[in-house]
């Protein structure tokens, strides 16, 4: 018995210094800048940009074989930011400022097809054929993949509400005098 558990661990110890060794000597180098382009992205994986994730769209900003504009989910604060890193003028005219938004189900509107359930790239949507489906807060990254193939519109993107810790009453006077611009326009 105590033939076999030695060599195990000799063999788990020496397997365990060669994958190490191997680390070190074969380790390939990336680029500094896609990680850094990467940690400017979202992170939501969600694919609007037409590259498999944030990092091909960052290794494609690097490259630059793509606009600064790529990123809808990141809005106007994103492009800003790629184009400050990479030292390019931006044009904003054509990208909306976005607002954290989350999907939102119908209930009286779901019909339980499942296709939102197949294209939700987080897994976001929980349901089975002919039953409601339902959204899962934290891992919806409001891509809109749901919302473009509901056949019944039950699907939703809506503005996340405020937390109660940034949450504040709206002042009075500036609510007069948007509604004051809006009736002059």
């Amino acid at each position: 018995m105590i033939i076999p558990i030695l060599s195990l661990a000799a063999l788990g110890i020496s397997l365990g210094l060669l994958l190490g060794l191997a680390a070190r000597f074969f380790k390939v180098e990336g680029n500094p800048l896609v990680e850094e382009l990467e940690a400017l992205l979202p992170g939501s994986q969600c694919g609007q940009c037409g590259y498999p994730g944030c990092t091909g769209a960052a290794q494609a900003l690097a490259d630059g074989s793509a606009p600064v504009t790529l990123c809808p989910p990141g809005g106007r604060a994103v492009v800003v930011a790629l184009a400050a890193k990479l030292g390019v003028d931006a044009d904003l005219s054509g990208v909306k400022d976005a607002v954290p938004s989350i999907a939102d189900v119908r209930e009286e509107l779901c019909i339980g097809c499942t296709r939102c359930y197949k294209v939700c790239p987080t897994d976001a949507i929980l349901g089975a054929a002919k039953h409601i489906h339902a959204v899962f807060k934290e891992a919806c990254t409001a891509c809109g993949s749901c919302v473009e193939v509901c056949p019944t519109e039950a699907i939703l993107l809506r503005p996340v509400p405020p937390p109660l810790q940034s949450w504040g009453w709206v002042k009075p006077g500036a609510v007069a005098a948007a509604n004051e611009g809006v009736l002059a326009a």
